[in-house]
């Protein structure tokens, strides 16, 4: 998903100019943005007390006017963005997914799709393309995941080599645990996220082979320690990026609005030395 314009930038870009730009600035501002924040906020309680039947036998009927009020505000604000920005409102990723989550408030829940009405809750994942920090972590996920997708290839790697090694050495004796490839899996999973692996698994079957240490002990270094943490450092090194990438759009809009300042000092002295000359 690229990265959402700030208000400024994506303004004034707006087609038509004029009113579409000051428009675009209101709609892209800050007090604009809070207010959409607090909207989601307030939307996102009044979700959770709709799960309670006695909350919704006494303010039933309120709850669903505050919730159909806040459809209408958020309505409104890609309505404002749609005429402000035209077409141009489809190219950050950001506004497609409001457009999306907004959208799928508006189909009618009934019948088969009954299931959309759980669905409103993604009203509050809307604080995503609201909040700039949180943009930042959730683009970052995105920068890394083909990093991270050879990182996971290597553990299904690792994963695959132990549980055919465990299921060859400890099957016949612990088929409860190593009695397949699927169980053993299983088992491997339970171990990498240290869960009991001790007690349950490990010291039980070191009764019965001693050296089995030397199978859990390599695998919990490599799976737990070494490939998760080269998943932090993907994620890590992506944020970095993205921090990198803002900073030199920022110094590419600063040198572009002193060459605009520089071109019109130039025009004023032109126009300066032509008067001196008449």
């Amino acid at each position: 998903m690229p990265p959402r314009p700030d208000g400024e930038a994506i303004a004034s870009a707006a087609p038509g100019g004029g009113w579409r730009q000051r428009l675009g600035r209101r709609v892209e501002g800050p007090a604009f943005s809070r207010f959409i924040i607090a909207l989601i906020i307030v939307n996102a309680v009044v979700l959770g007390l709709e799960t309670s039947p006695a909350v919704m036998a006494r303010f039933g009927d309120a709850l669903i006017a505050l919730n159909t009020a806040i459809l209408g505000a958020f309505i409104v604000e890609i309505a404002l963005k749609l005429v402000a920005f035209g077409p141009r409102f489809f190219k950050s990723g950001w506004n497609v997914f409001d457009f999306l989550v907004v959208g799928i408030a508006l189909v009618p829940a009934a019948g088969p799709l009954e299931i959309l009405r759980a669905l409103r809750v993604l009203r509050v994942l809307r604080l995503l393309s609201q909040v700039p920090k949180l943009r930042v972590i959730i683009e970052s996920l995105l920068r890394a995941l083909p990093g991270m997708g050879w990182t996971a290839l290597l553990l299904v790697l690792v994963f695959y080599v132990f549980a055919v090694m465990g299921t060859m050495l400890f099957g016949e004796q612990f088929p409860e645990y190593w009695g397949n490839l699927g169980r053993s899996l299983f088992a491997l999973f339970q171990i990498m996220t240290l869960e009991s692996w001790s007690s349950g698994i490990a010291r039980p079957m070191m009764d019965a082979y001693p050296w089995a240490w030397a199978f859990f002990v390599p695998f919990i270094l490599v799976s737990s320690f070494m490939v998760l943490n080269l998943f932090i450092a993907i994620i890590v090194t992506a944020t970095q990026s993205i921090h990198q990438d803002e900073e030199d759009l920022e110094r590419r809009e600063l040198l572009a609005e002193l060459r605009s300042i520089n071109q019109r000092l130039k025009h004023l002295e032109e126009g300066a030395d032509d008067r001196r000359s008449g």
